[in-house]
C-alpha cells in the first residue's frame, strides 16, 4: 500500500507540473508584454485564461503536501526542515501571486494596477524556480533522512538547473496554451504573438534540458542511471512530444501543440519518479522505510479514490467549459 500512496502522490506532482506549471508560466509573458497600451491585449488574454482555473490548478500542491505528510511523515519532516528556505519563498510567492492577480483587476489607479502586475509577474517566476530547486535537491540526494544543510542542500548545480528548467518549461506551457486560447477566441494577431514566444522558449528549453543532462550525470549518478534505464521510454516520449509540439506550433496546429506540450512535460516529470523509485529520499530512504502505519495508508488510498470520483470529473468539466469558444454557450442554448 505504501507504493500505491506514493504513486498517487507523485501522480499529483505530474498533474501540478502541467496545470500549475502552465499557470505560473504566464508570469514571464505578463512581465514582458509591454506598457499598458501595447501589453493590454496580452494581459487581458492571460487574465481571461487564468481566471476560471487558477485556484483549481493549485489545489494539487495542497494535495501533494498533505499526502506526503500523511503517508510518509519522516520524509516530509526531512524535506520541509532541510528545504525550509525555498519552501518559505514558495509559500510567499503563492500568496503574493494570488493576491496580486486579484487586486490588479480591482485597482482604482493605473499605478496600482502596474504595481500588482509586477508582483504577480515576479512571483510567477520566483515560485517555480524555487520549486525546481526543491526537486533538484531531493533528486540529487541532498536531503538525508536526518535533515541536511539548510543552505547548501538547495543551491547545488542540480537544484539551480532544476529551477531554470522549471521556469522555462512553465513559460513554454503557458505560451502554447495562451496561443490556443487566443486562436479559439478569434484573436488572430494575439495567437500569433504567443505562438512565436512558444516556439522561441521551446527551443531554449530543449537546449537547456540537454545541458542539464550533463549536470544530472555529474551531480546525481543514481538518477542518471535510472533515466538511462527504466525511465528511458518516458525520456524518449518526452523528447518526441516536445519536438512534435514545436512542429505543431510552427504549423499553427495549436490544439495538437497543446496536448503535445503537456505530454512532453508530464512524461519527463513522470520519468523522474520512475528513475528515482523506490527511493523517496535518494541515498537515504526508500518508500517502505518511511511509510506511515498501514491503517493510515489504507485511509489515504480510500480518500484518494472517493475524492477522485468527485474532483476529477468536476475539474474535467471546468476545463471543458473554459475551452469552449465564446459563442458556444449561446449556440447550445
Amino acid at each position: 500500500m505504501a507504493e500505491v500512496v506514493a504513486a498517487i502522490t507523485f501522480g499529483a506532482v505530474v498533474v501540478y507540473a502541467c496545470l500549475g506549471g502552465a499557470d505560473y508560466g504566464c508570469g514571464l509573458w505578463d512581465l514582458t508584454a509591454g506598457d499598458a497600451d501595447r501589453g493590454g491585449p496580452m494581459r487581458g488574454r492571460i487574465d481571461a485564461s487564468l481566471g476560471p482555473v487558477w485556484e483549481a490548478n493549485h489545489v494539487w500542491l495542497i494535495f501533494i503536501l498533505v499526502y506526503l505528510w500523511g503517508g510518509f511523515p519522516r520524509a516530509f519532516a526531512a524535506i520541509t526542515t532541510t528545504l525550509a528556505v525555498p519552501f518559505a519563498i514558495v509559500g510567499l510567492g503563492v500568496v503574493f501571486r494570488g493576491g496580486a492577480f486579484v487586486f490588479r483587476k480591482s485597482s482604482a489607479t493605473l499605478a496600482g494596477a502596474r504595481l500588482h502586475g509586477v508582483v504577480f509577474a515576479v512571483s510567477s517566476l520566483v515560485t517555480p524556480f524555487f520549486l525546481g530547486t526543491i526537486a533538484g535537491a531531493v533528486a540529487g540526494g541532498r536531503v538525508p533522512l536526518g535533515g541536511g544543510d539548510p543552505l547548501r542542500s538547495w543551491t547545488g548545480p542540480l537544484s539551480l538547473a532544476g529551477g531554470m528548467l522549471a521556469v522555462l518549461t512553465c513559460s513554454f506551457l503557458a505560451a502554447t496554451l495562451l496561443a490556443a486560447d487566443a486562436q479559439r477566441s478569434g484573436e488572430v494577431a494575439l495567437s500569433a504573438a504567443f505562438r512565436r514566444r512558444a516556439l522561441a522558449v521551446g527551443v531554449v528549453t530543449g537546449t537547456a534540458a540537454l545541458l542539464a543532462a550533463a549536470t544530472i550525470g555529474a551531480s546525481a549518478p543514481a538518477l542518471a542511471a535510472g533515466l538511462r534505464g527504466r525511465a528511458a521510454p518516458l525520456v524518449v516520449l518526452s523528447a518526441i512530444a516536445g519536438l512534435s509540439a514545436l512542429v505543431d506550433l510552427r504549423a499553427a496546429r495549436l490544439e495538437r501543440a497543446r496536448w503535445a506540450a503537456f505530454a512532453a512535460v508530464g512524461s519527463i516529470v513522470a520519468g523522474w519518479g520512475v528513475a528515482q523509485y523506490p527511493a523517496i529520499l535518494v541515498g537515504s530512504a526508500d518508500i517502505s522505510d518511511v511509510a506511515a502505519h498501514p491503517a493510515v495508508l489504507d485511509a489515504l488510498a480510500v480518500v484518494a479514490g472517493v475524492g477522485g470520483l468527485v474532483v476529477v470529473p468536476s475539474l474535467a468539466w471546468l476545463l471543458r467549459l473554459t475551452q469552449r469558444p465564446p459563442d458556444a454557450g449561446d449556440g447550445a442554448r
